[in-house]
């Protein structure tokens, strides 16, 4: 897909309604499912934000960003993210979380980048954080520059991303759970799970319609 392409939708994209906790729960663990909104605002969870990245690549065509976390005694160790982190006092609003972090994270400045849409919260039980996604662009070809949360950075093609062949499913063990049985994305030869593959589902049916 043409990044000049996909600027021409913008308009359409921000407009069109999003899949929610249906298009979520495609790509979404076992574990996650048994968690109602009821139960999910008992645990009165903490808040974060994510930024979604879209830019073209040096071919024109358009790519997003994952990061690799660098590894640490912690939850979500040495898993895929997309940039972003929690809330913090002095953030005005989650959208600016989500530009604070993707800039201490990949050196994103926060004038260079146009957020066009917010999408569904995805809550993650073993860390008891809820996490808005939002989408946005960029109209060059960054240089990322990570800090040391971040292992590696990973550009995905969209029209890699969005070919059915890169769903599957893995066997894994986490800091939580051993050998369960989870969905997931297969992009770049990483596999990418949990509460990213929820998103990265509800970004993949909203971005099909252009």
């Amino acid at each position: 897909m043409d990044y000049s392409n996909f600027k021409k939708h913008i308009q359409k994209l921000s407009n069109s309604e999003i899949g929610g906790l249906e298009a979520q729960f495609k790509l979404a663990p076992k574990l996650r499912k048994q968690f109602s909104e009821e139960k999910i605002k008992a645990n009165n969870p903490k808040k974060a934000a994510v930024l979604v990245i879209f830019y073209p690549n040096n071919s024109g065509k358009i790519n997003f960003l994952l990061t690799l976390r660098a590894s640490y005694n912690g939850t979500h160790s040495a898993q895929i993210s997309f940039p972003g982190g929690k809330f913090d006092l002095k953030d005005t609003s989650l959208e600016q979380t989500a530009l604070r972090e993707a800039f201490e994270e990949v050196g994103i400045i926060k004038k260079d980048i146009s957020i066009f849409k917010q999408m569904t919260d995805v809550f993650i039980p073993p860390s008891n954080f809820i996490v808005t996604p939002y989408l946005s662009y960029i109209d060059y070809t960054p240089i990322f520059t990570k800090n040391h949360e971040v292992e590696d950075l990973i550009e995905i093609n969209v029209s890699d991303f969005l070919c059915d062949s890169a769903i599957s499913s893995t066997t894994l063990s986490t800091s939580y759970a051993k050998n369960i049985e989870v969905p997931c994305f297969k992009l770049n030869n990483y596999i990418v799970w949990g509460a990213t593959a929820m998103m990265l589902s509800e970004i993949k049916e909203l971005i099909k319609i252009i």
